[in-house]
């Protein structure tokens, strides 16, 4: 999901770009920006690598660790659409390089830090001091590309925004209204009732926001999608084995299923270019969209054996 935040918030700002107009280059440009923005909230998995600290025992343990300290903070206030809302608002006005501008960005990105750290705590409080710094930058960044303020807040708008809403068929709900004590969404989402068939139809969602991307950015540079899917992405159809072979994965226990569904991708990179070492040569587009296409025929493969084996246990 930290990968599909910001390619979700690319195609939104890159597609609307060009039917409002605006040149590929310019539409490219605007949908990189916004994807930086989109990638922000999850700033507050910093706090995730402190969970090792205390040793581990394999990588599905460290993975454990992780995502078990990181969840003290995460889809805390950097997930608000209040904040999400203010932060628009300041980066704009710090966009706008007048010092009037400026010192009213830097007061509502001081309020917004002070208001995580008195109501959250201090690691809260330190969280959204790098995502007001990141913001920042983010800005800085859309300045050198030769954006305006409008740009800026549209594009910080898109990003910060979708990015909470993507959150809502996986782990607990972000606090959506923070700081207000205000629930908007009081559970996940659920897909369905049994809970890998939920995992499958979340990872499904995520394919279909990668493809939606991919779709974007190769009519974004004037190329066919099609013609850069490799015949060897079939090989992804072999990894319906897993089924009888993995534990069958939940949201909780999804570690095993996605790191190796996601390995299954690496048959995207296996280039003449790699076996030469000749790495600036690869056709990284070509790898990105053979990998995806195999881990989607994978996780459909994977889908058909599932299914089969419960209806056999229904039965």
């Amino acid at each position: 999901m930290f990968v599909g935040h910001g390619v979700l918030a690319f195609a939104l700002v890159g597609a609307v770009a060009t039917r409002l107009g605006l040149d590929r280059a310019q539409a490219l440009r605007l949908g990189f920006v916004a994807a930086l923005f989109a990638t922000l909230p999850d700033v507050d998995m910093l706090y995730g690598p402190f969970g090792l600290l205390g040793g581990f025992s394999g990588v599905f343990d460290a993975a454990d660790a992780f995502w078990s300290t990181g969840n003290v903070v995460h889809r805390g206030p950097t997930h608000s659409l209040v904040i999400g809302a203010v932060t628009a608002g300041a980066v704009a006005l710090w966009h706008g390089r007048s010092r009037s501008q400026m010192a009213l960005a830097l007061g509502l990105l001081a309020g917004v830090v002070g208001i995580a750290l008195t109501s959250s705590g201090i690691i809260a409080g330190a969280v959204m001091l790098v995502f007001a710094v990141g913001a920042l930058a983010i800005s800085r960044f859309a300045e050198w590309g030769g954006f305006s303020a409008r740009a800026v807040f549209v594009t910080a708008l898109v990003g910060l925004l979708s990015h909470p809403l993507g959150d809502l068929v996986t782990g607990e709900p972000p606090a959506l209204l923070a700081p207000f004590d205000v629930s908007l969404v009081a559970d996940r989402v659920t897909l369905a009732a049994d809970p890998t068939l939920h995992l499958l139809g979340a990872f499904a969602i995520e394919l279909a926001i990668l493809w939606l991307g991919l779709t974007v950015y190769t009519r974004l540079t004037d190329r066919a999608l099609r013609s850069q899917i490799s015949p060897k992405a079939t090989l992804g159809v072999a990894y319906a084995g897993a089924a009888l072979t993995l534990p069958a994965p939940t949201l909780d226990t999804s570690y095993q299923f996605v790191f190796t569904v996601l390995a299954v991708g690496g048959v995207g990179i296996t280039q003449r270019e790699v076996l030469r070492r000749e790495l600036r040569a690869v056709d990284w587009l070509r790898a990105a969209a053979t990998g995806l296409a195999a881990i989607t025929l994978a996780a459909l493969a994977y889908l058909v054996v599932y299914l089969a084996v419960l209806a056999d246990l229904v039965a």
